[in-house]
C-alpha cells in the first residue's frame, strides 16, 4: 500500500467551463507527502483558520498534522486516542474529523470512531456489540498543535449490530450544521430493513446543530440531546414516539453504507458515494428527505420486494461489478468497478480544465473517474475514465484552496 497521499493534477490543455459536454482530461497522481508514512490513513481535512496545516487521520485511532507543502517528514501528533482501541474490525476505527466553523476563535472540532461494546453492558433491546461515538473536544489551551483529549463531549452514540458498514464522515454544510454520515449496520442484505425504516439512525444522512441543545418528550421520559436539531429537518415535525418513530435527525435515508461525501463549494449541492453489495456501485446527489432506495433497490436495479409504487431518488451515475452488466446500467459505457469512494468537485485553481468536474473512485480497482453535472438540466452532461491505476483509494479529501487529493 503506498502510504503516502498524492494530489491530483492534470496534464490535458484547459478547455472552456461552459463547455459541460467537452471530453473529460486525463489526470495523474503525484505524490505530496513523501516522507508521511504511517499506516491506513482514511482522511484529511485543511483547519478552517488559515495555519496551512492538514490533519491527517489515521484509522488506528490518531491524527498527524502536516503543513501544506511540505514532505510531511515534520509531522506532529495532535490526537491520539488509541488506547480507546477504535478499530474493532476492518471498518472500524477513527474514520473523520470536521472543525466547527467558528474554529479559529473557539477550537472546536469533532471526530468519529467505533467501539466495542463492554460484555457486560447490554444495550436493549438487541445486545449490540459495536458502537459509533461522534464526540466534541477542544485545542489545547496552550498548544494549537495539540489536542485537549480531557475535553471531550459525546455528542451521540450510535449502536451497531455488525462490525461493517459504519458509513464515518462528518462536515460541517454551509449552512453551519454538522451532518453525518451511517452504513445500515453492517452483515449483508441489510438484515434489519435501516435504510426503509425511520425509525433507526442507520443508513441515513444526519444533519444536528453542535451550537444547541434539543429537549424532546415531557415530564419523566423526557430527552435531553447533547446536540440540537434543527427545525427544518424533514421529519422534524413528526410526532415524538420515542425510539419507535422517525429520528428527527435524518437528513436523508435508503443508503447502504456511504463512504465519503460533499459539498460542492460553488453550488452548495451534497454529493455522496453509497457503497454497493453484490453487482452495483452508485454515486448521488443528496436532497432533504431524499429516500435512496436500499435495501428495496442496490443502485437504479431491484434488491428485495417493497411498497409498490414507492417512489426513490436514481443514482446520479452507476457502475456494475461484472462487465455482462454494463449493458443494463444508467451509462452503459461506464467501466467497471467494485467498491465507490466518493470524491469532490473540483474548484480549485491550478487546473481549470478540471472545473465543475465531480472527481471519484474505486477501492478495489484504483480507478478515479469523473463527471460533469448540469445543475439546471439535472443530468450528467458527460463522464469518463480520469486514470487507471492500481493503489487502493480510501478516500479523497479537499484543502481550503479547493484542491483535491487521494
Amino acid at each position: 500500500m503506498n502510504k503516502s497521499f498524492a494530489a491530483i493534477i492534470s496534464c490535458l490543455f484547459a478547455f472552456s467551463v461552459a463547455a459541460l459536454a467537452q471530453p473529460l482530461p486525463k489526470i495523474e497522481l503525484v505524490p505530496v507527502f513523501p516522507k508521511l508514512q504511517d499506516d491506513h490513513p482514511v482522511w484529511m481535512s485543511e483547519a478552517p483558520d488559515g495555519s496551512s496545516r492538514l490533519f491527517v487521520v489515521y484509522r488506528s485511532g490518531k491524527i498527524l498534522i502536516v503543513k501544506k507543502g511540505s514532505d510531511g517528514g515534520g509531522a506532529k501528533e495532535f490526537l491520539n486516542i488509541e488506547d480507546r482501541q477504535p478499530s474493532v474490525d476492518n471498518e472500524c476505527g477513527l474514520l473523520s474529523i470536521a472543525f466547527h466553523p467558528d474554529f479559529k476563535t473557539n477550537g472546536l472540532f469533532y471526530i468519529y470512531y467505533n467501539q466495542k461494546n463492554p460484555a457486560d453492558q447490554h444495550t436493549q433491546p438487541q445486545n449490540y456489540p459495536i458502537r459509533s461515538v461522534i464526540s466534541e473536544f477542544k485545542v489545547s489551551a496552550s498548544d494549537p498543535d495539540r489536542a485537549d483529549t480531557n475535553s471531550e463531549r459525546i455528542l451521540l452514540e450510535v449502536q451497531q449490530p455488525f462490525s461493517n458498514h459504519k458509513g464515518g464522515e462528518l462536515a460541517f454544510g454551509p449552512d453551519g450544521y454538522l451532518y453525518l454520515g451511517l452504513g445500515d449496520g453492517g452483515a449483508a442484505d441489510d438484515p434489519f430493513g435501516s435504510g426503509q425504516s425511520t425509525s433507526t439512525l442507520l443508513a441515513k444522512i444526519l444533519r444536528i446543530d453542535v451550537d444547541s441543545k434539543t429537549r424532546l418528550g415531557r415530564g419523566p421520559g423526557a430527552r435531553q440531546y447533547q446536540y440540537g436539531i434543527p427545525t427544518d429537518n424533514p421529519f422534524f415535525l413528526e410526532p415524538d414516539m420515542g425510539d419507535r418513530g422517525a429520528r428527527k435527525e435524518i437528513w436523508a435515508y435508503g443508503l447502504r453504507n456511504p463512504w465519503r461525501f460533499s459539498f460542492d463549494r460553488k453550488t452548495g449541492a451534497l454529493w455522496a458515494g453509497d457503497v454497493g453489495q453484490d453487482l452495483w456501485e452508485e454515486v448521488d446527489l443528496i436532497v432533504r428527505g431524499g429516500n435512496y432506495g436500499w435495501s428495496v433497490r442496490e443502485g437504479a436495479h431491484h434488491f428485495k420486494p417493497g411498497p409498490r409504487g414507492a417512489q426513490y431518488i436514481e443514482p446520479v451515475i452507476e457502475y456494475p461489478h461484472r462487465p455482462n452488466l454494463r449493458q443494463q446500467a444508467i451509462f452503459p459505457d461506464h467501466s467497471i468497478g467494485l467498491c465507490v469512494i466518493g470524491g469532490y468537485v473540483y474548484r480549485g485553481t491550478k487546473f481549470p480544465e478540471l472545473e465543475g468536474v465531480y472527481i471519484y473512485g474505486d477501492y478495489n480497482l484504483g480507478t478515479i473517474w469523473g463527471l460533469r453535472y448540469d445543475y439546471d438540466a439535472k443530468t450528467v452532461a458527460t463522464h469518463g475514465t480520469l486514470l487507471e491505476q492500481k493503489k487502493n483509494i480510501t478516500s479523497f479529501a479537499e484543502d481550503a484552496d479547493g484542491e483535491i487529493y487521494a
